[in-house]
């Protein structure tokens, strides 16, 4: 029997995402029974303050409406606290107490995402997650963000050691699942380059690396195909389901009409494209199924386009959290990026599931230089380390 809890109900529910997702009965069959309902919720900036803690800490409160889902950034002389699905409060006057790190707060909204942008006296490395809180709602507060942290790298190095041993044990003990599917295979090759390099090759290659990089780390680790295997889209979803994966991450090469267009892009999953590109994309990753004429009335059946609500917001969050984080390392490993939104958004058959995930396309096999790139196993192993780092800082847990 499948209960339906509404959001409202939920929200005053002390329960994480990933919890949702693993609500018993929602199972992929069970899933396709449920009804699209709209979600309408997005979360609010309520307040947001800083205070001093003892050991000279600078103490940052950011309180919303809702449980707020969160990433970190640290350039030179900032924090920089990101809040998806959040809208900002331009009447919000920050309160800051003397004597802490804290300079200035100001707040940049980007489609969806919000930032909090502090500015400060001192750079700071970064923030570990033994310093990090996230309190429930307690009288005239709703939830807070919480987050404590000193100055500079030697301040807080012991507390980053302890936090890594710690973070490194729980992600062994946890063995958090990871589903890599290499795209395309068999009598699919994908995008082909000029001088012949076949995307199901570059990324099977890539696949391979990741995965051994994953299970060194201390992850569990699957792959849709570890051949020269044709797989159709919705098994391949399918398969991250029935592993029960936290993580499910689709590799693809790209090509464009222009030649010089090179760069890495990062997708999730959406109904609506978020340019004109981005719904090329899909519908061209999405046409690999139509090589088998005979099981395309099977996928079409098989297509879970009706998550619940609760499971669709979860998912489409913790996926846009990956996305960015990814993103964001990605550059920050100098590996050039597309021109354009970091992230981007498109109806992906293959990430139509309950399992968070992206699809990643590596570069583009339509540009020379970088179908030599692609090729080479030196720059495989850039991709795969900055993958890896990219899971690595995933909060699995909210």
């Amino acid at each position: 029997m499948l209960f339906l809890i509404e959001y409202e109900t939920m929200k005053n529910i002390n329960i994480t995402r990933r919890s949702i997702l693993k609500i018993a009965g929602f199972s992929t069959a069970a899933i396709a029974l449920l009804p699209r309902m709209a979600f309408a919720a997005r979360n609010s900036l309520r307040s947001v303050r800083t205070g001093v803690q003892p050991g000279n800490k600078t103490r940052l409160v950011i309180e919303t409406a809702l449980r707020p889902s969160y990433s970190l950034s640290y350039p030179a002389g900032q924090l920089i606290v990101t809040l998806p699905n959040t809208a900002a409060n331009t009447s919000l006057s920050p309160k800051l107490a003397s004597g802490t790190l804290a300079k200035s707060i100001s707040q940049a909204q980007s489609g969806d995402q919000l930032q909090i942008i502090v500015d400060l006296r001192q750079s700071i490395s970064n923030i570990p997650k033994s310093n990090i809180m996230i309190l429930e709602p307690n009288g005239d507060n709703d939830y807070r963000l919480v987050l404590d942290f000193v100055a500079g790298q030697n301040a807080s190095s012991s507390q980053n050691t302890t936090a890594n041993t710690i973070a490194a044990a729980t992600t062994s003990a946890k063995k958090y699942v990871i589903v890599i599917d290499a795209g395309h295979g068999g009598k699919d090759p994908g995008c082909i380059g000029k001088n012949g390099t076949k995307e199901k090759t570059v990324v099977l290659a890539t696949a391979k690396k990741l995965k051994n990089k994953l299970d060194a780390a201390g992850f569990k680790t699957y792959m849709t195909r570890s051949d020269d295997t044709y797989l159709k889209l919705a098994d391949r979803a399918e398969i991250a389901e029935k592993r029960k994966a936290d993580l499910f991450l689709s590799l693809h090469a790209n090509a464009n009409p222009s030649r010089s267009m090179k760069g890495f892009s990062i997708y999730t999953l959406s109904e609506k494209a978020s340019d004109e590109e981005a719904k090329k994309l899909a519908e061209s990753e999405n046409a690999a199924d139509r090589i088998g004429v005979e099981g395309f009335s099977e996928f079409e059946a098989n297509i879970r386009s009706a998550l619940s609500s609760l499971q669709q917001h979860a998912v489409a969050e913790m996926s846009e959290e990956y996305a960015n984080g990814c993103s964001r390392t990605f550059r920050n490993a100098k590996i050039e990026a597309q021109p354009g939104p970091g992230v981007r958004h498109a109806p992906f058959a293959v990430l139509r599931s309950a399992v968070p995930g992206a699809l990643i396309e590596l570069g583009h096999l339509s540009n020379a230089s970088e179908e030599k790139l692609l090729a080479s196993s030196s720059h495989q192993d850039k991709l795969v380390n900055a993958i890896v780092k990219s899971i690595k800082n995933y909060n699995f847990d909210v």
